[in-house]
C-alpha cells in the first residue's frame, strides 16, 4: 500500500515513465522541470502524485524516479500551478530546474503500452490474491485473538485497493479516479484505526494470541506474496503501476516474516506484546498511506 509504505520501501534505481494515453498525440512540450521530493520514496506517493497531476492539459509526460526522489515533468506554460499542486500533497516537492527538454527524454513514451493487456491480467490476478488474503487473515485473526494477524489483513486490503485503483483509472476521469482513492483511503482508514484500538483494548484487558495460528496464517500470506512477486517479476520493468506493485509485494514479504517472528516470540515467551507491538506497527504503516491518499485533491 500497498497502493502505501514509507521508510522500508525496497526501491530500485530504474526509472518508469508514465505513458500517455494510447490516443494522445505525439508529446510536444515546452518546458522539462525537475522536482525532488523528499518524501516520494514508494509506489503509494507516485501514485498520489499521478493523480493529483492528472488533471493537467498543459503536463504532456511524467518521470518518476524512486530512488533518487526526483520528478521530472514535461510541460507546456509556466511550472508554477504544477508546483502549487504538488505542495497540497505534503511531500516536501521542491522545483529544481526548469529548461527546454531534450528531444529524446520521452521518446520511449510512445511504445511503453505494449504490454497493456498482459500487465492488466496480471493486475487482476494480485487484486484476487490480495482480496482473498484479506479475507482469510482477517477471520484466522479474529479467532487466534492475533492482532498482528489483523493488521496484516489490512495491510493485504490496502494493495488490493491499489491495484483496484490501478485498473479503475482505465477509461476514467482524473476526478473519478480521486474520488474511488478517497473511498479506498477512508476504508483503510477505520480499518486501521480499527486495529489499533483493538491493540489498545488487548494491552488494557489482556488477550492469548495463538501462535501456531498466527505462524501458519502469515506462512500462507508469505507464500501468496512471494507467488505475487513471481507473477509480475517480468513485468517489473514494464511501467510505473508494475514496479509499483514489485514493491508493494516485496514489502509485504517482510510484513509477513515480522508476524511470523511475532508469533514465534508469542510462543516463546509466553505474552502478548510481540503480537500487539507488530499489530500496532503494520496499522500505523497503513494509516499513514490512508492519510497521504485522502490529502489527494480532485
Amino acid at each position: 500500500m500497498n497502493e502505501l509504505f514509507d521508510e522500508q520501501c525496497g526501491c530500485d534505481d530504474s526509472r518508469a515513465v508514465e505513458p500517455p494515453a494510447p490516443s494522445s498525440p505525439a508529446l510536444s512540450a515546452e518546458w522539462l522541470s525537475v522536482y525532488k521530493v523528499p518524501k516520494m520514496d514508494c509506489p503509494s506517493e507516485e501514485r498520489m502524485i499521478r493523480l493529483a497531476l492528472g488533471g493537467f492539459d498543459s503536463i504532456q509526460g511524467l518521470s518518476f524516479d524512486l530512488s533518487d526522489r526526483t520528478l521530472e515533468v514535461l510541460h507546456n506554460g509556466e511550472a508554477e500551478a504544477i508546483t502549487s499542486k504538488l505542495a497540497t500533497l505534503g511531500l516536501g516537492a521542491t522545483l529544481q530546474d526548469t529548461r527546454e527538454p531534450d528531444p529524446e527524454a520521452f521518446r520511449a513514451a510512445g511504445s511503453a503500452a505494449t504490454l497493456e493487456s498482459e500487465q492488466s491480467a496480471t493486475l487482476w490476478i494480485l487484486l484476487a490474491i490480495n482480496g482473498l488474503m484479506f479475507l482469510i487473515e482477517m477471520t484466522m485473526g479474529l479467532i487466534a485473538q492475533s492482532a498482528g494477524l489483523i493488521a496484516d489483513s489490512v495491510d493485504m486490503f490496502a494493495d488490493a485497493a491499489v491495484y483496484g485503483l490501478a485498473l479503475y483509472a482505465v477509461g476514467h476521469g482524473v476526478r473519478m479516479q480521486v474520488r474511488a482513492a478517497r473511498v479506498a483511503g477512508i476504508l483503510q482508514l477505520i480499518l486501521a484505526i480499527g486495529v489499533m484500538v483493538e491493540v489498545g483494548r488487548r494491552l488494557a484487558f489482556g488477550s492469548e494470541p495463538e501462535s501456531l495460528i498466527m505462524m501458519a496464517i502469515a506462512l500462507l500470506a508469505l507464500v501468496a506474496n512471494i507467488s505475487c512477486l513471481l507473477l509480475i517479476s517480468k513485468h517489473r520493468d514494464g511501467g510505473a503501476h508494475m514496479k509499483a506493485s514489485w514493491i508493494f509485494s516485496a514489502n509485504d514479504v517482510v510484513i509477513n516474516l515480522g508476524v511470523i517472528l511475532a508469533g514465534a516470540l508469542v510462543a516463546w515467551t509466553g505474552s502478548n506484546y510481540p503480537d500487539l507491538i507488530i499489530g500496532a506497527v503494520v496499522a500505523v504503516i497503513v494509516m499513514n498511506g490512508a492519510r497521504r491518499i485522502l490529502a489527494l485533491e480532485g
